[in-house]
C-alpha cells in the first residue's frame, strides 16, 4: 500500500480545487503535486492564468495562492505500480471536506479520466458536488499538446481571483 505523501494545498481564498488522481513516484520523492518534468500541469497553469512558469515548489505554491487555486488528489492511498493510473487498486479516499469546509470553493475540477472515475466513485456522494473534468496534463495523454491543454483549461479562470 502506498501513502500519498503530503497534504492538500489551499487556504481560505481558495475559490477552485483541481484534484489529481495521485502522485507520480517523481512527486512523490520531490513531495509536491506534479513532479515530473514531462507532466505539463504547471506550463497549461501558468499559460491559462497568463504567468510565467513556477521552477520551485514555493513558486508553485505561491502561483495557485495567489489565483485562489487548491490542490489536492483523490487518492490517499492505494496499491500502484510506479506511477501507472491503469494500476491503481485498494483505493481509499481523501477527505476533501478539510478544503470545502475552510474556503469557498465555487467549482471542482479533476485532472484527467482518472482522478474523474475516482472523484465519482468515493467524493461525488460524500460532499454532494459535481466536478468537472479537464484533460490530463500527464505525458501519458500525448496526444494533447500544452497550447490544446490550455484552451481546454481556460474554463477554470472564470472562478479564480
Amino acid at each position: 500500500m502506498t501513502n500519498h505523501p503530503f497534504g492538500p494545498l489551499y487556504n481560505e481564498n481558495s475559490k477552485v480545487l483541481i484534484l489529481g488522481s495521485f502522485p507520480s513516484v517523481k512527486s512523490r520523492e520531490e513531495n509536491f503535486f506534479y513532479g515530473h518534468p514531462q507532466n505539463r500541469f504547471w506550463k497549461v497553469l501558468s499559460k491559462v492564468l497568463d504567468h510565467k512558469t513556477p521552477q520551485t515548489i514555493d513558486e508553485k505554491r505561491e502561483l495557485l495562492l495567489e489565483c485562489g487555486i487548491a490542490l489536492w488528489d483523490v487518492i490517499a492511498s492505494c496499491e500502484i505500480t510506479g506511477s501507472s493510473d491503469s494500476s491503481i487498486k485498494d483505493v481509499t479516499a481523501n477527505d476533501i471536506s478539510v478544503i470545502l469546509d475552510a474556503a469557498d470553493i465555487k467549482k471542482i475540477y479533476v485532472n484527467g479520466k482518472t482522478a474523474e472515475k475516482y472523484f465519482n466513485k468515493y467524493i461525488k456522494n460524500k460532499t454532494g458536488r459535481e466536478a468537472v473534468c479537464l484533460p490530463s496534463t500527464s505525458p501519458a495523454n500525448a496526444a494533447w499538446s500544452v497550447d490544446r491543454l490550455a484552451l481546454a483549461w481556460e474554463v477554470i479562470k472564470e472562478d479564480t481571483i
